[in-house]
């Protein structure tokens, strides 16, 4: 593929659905750019706010890590004590936030498409980024996780990838199918053949882990979300069966390629996905993922900056 170098504008990241491939290549190379040093300079103080419905380590702080890089002031918000307890609509949080001076808010929540209304809305002018919504998507982590296969192997034409775990509950898994084949990959899918649905099956073929394992070139693992499921489903879980079923165990390691990495947006249960020797192994590249989230997060907030002049220089 050529190299893409002309930098993204957008007013709102909420899905991956939004990109093309040149959009998608030009946001890991500018997260590569700022990963080199990059810096912005910024017309006036710039706001941002972090709106979390939802629990979240990596996506949150790194979000708040982007933000203060990129030399934005940062607004707290705690959930729990917000005015959504008492009732208020998130529309209606998000326009007080937008009242008092903040330009940019990253927001996750349980409900699938919740941005839909608030991008739809007249009266919201702020920029919206996507920090998971449900089981949809999550551009942020899909793009964090492109970069990741795009720094090891320079391309993505004719990479066999597979995503395995929870695949119904997972806005990783449709995120990353979606864009992996726009950007040539071929992908396939693993784990609990229940969780393979028509959805999926569009994207790429189910194979048993014992056989992905020794023709991938990544191996992409995704939790079991329990918070999600059943409780008569969760009732029955047994993670030391689910890891001999279906988990990386170091017997399946040894028989990956010398070129393959193991992958994970996080968190990670280990002993249940990977085994717990495995999960900072040579192959593996977790934390580069949560590396790579700061500055693919950087590009974001950049794109939606430049989408509103509030960037004076880039050197």
């Amino acid at each position: 593929m050529m190299q893409i170098t002309k930098p993204v504008s957008f007013e709102n990241v909420v899905s991956m659905e939004d990109l093309s491939t040149d959009d998608v290549l030009s946001f890991i190379h500018e997260a590569q750019d700022f990963k080199a040093g990059k810096q912005i300079e910024l017309k006036r103080p710039v706001y941002a706010a972090n709106l979390f419905f939802e629990g979240s380590t990596r996506t949150h702080t790194s979000f708040e890590m982007a933000e203060r890089k990129l030399g934005l002031q940062v607004v707290n918000f705690d959930p729990a004590n917000s005015s959504l307890s008492k009732g208020e609509s998130m529309s209606d949080t998000v326009k007080t936030f937008q009242a008092i001076g903040v330009d940019l808010v990253a927001i996750r929540d349980k409900k699938n498409e919740y941005y839909k209304d608030l991008i739809a809305d007249p009266n919201i002018h702020l920029g919206i980024a996507n920090g998971g919504d449900g089981s949809g998507q999550h551009p942020s982590q899909s793009l964090l996780d492109m970069m990741t296969i795009y720094e090891e192997f320079g391309h993505f034409e004719g990479l066999k990838v597979a995503i395995v775990g929870d695949l119904t509950h997972s806005r990783v898994a449709r995120s990353n199918m979606e864009v992996l084949t726009m950007l040539g990959a071929h992908v396939y899918f693993g784990g609990p053949k229940k969780w393979y649905t028509k959805e999926f099956a569009k994207y790429g073929e189910w194979m048993p882990i014992d056989d992905l394992v020794e023709e991938m070139d990544v191996m992409m693992f995704l939790r079991v979300q329990h918070e999600r499921i059943a409780d008569d489903e969760n009732g029955s879980f047994s993670a030391e069966k689910y890891h001999e079923q279906y988990g990386l165990t170091a017997e399946r390691e040894s028989r990956m390629p010398q070129q393959s990495i193991i992958m994970h947006p996080a968190p990670v249960n280990r002993g249940v996905e990977i085994a717990d020797e495995l999960v900072e192994c040579d192959k593996s590249r977790i934390f580069q993922q949560m590396h790579n989230g700061v500055f693919v997060r950087m590009a974001i907030m950049t794109s939606m900056l430049r989408n509103r002049g509030l960037i004076k220089e880039e050197y």
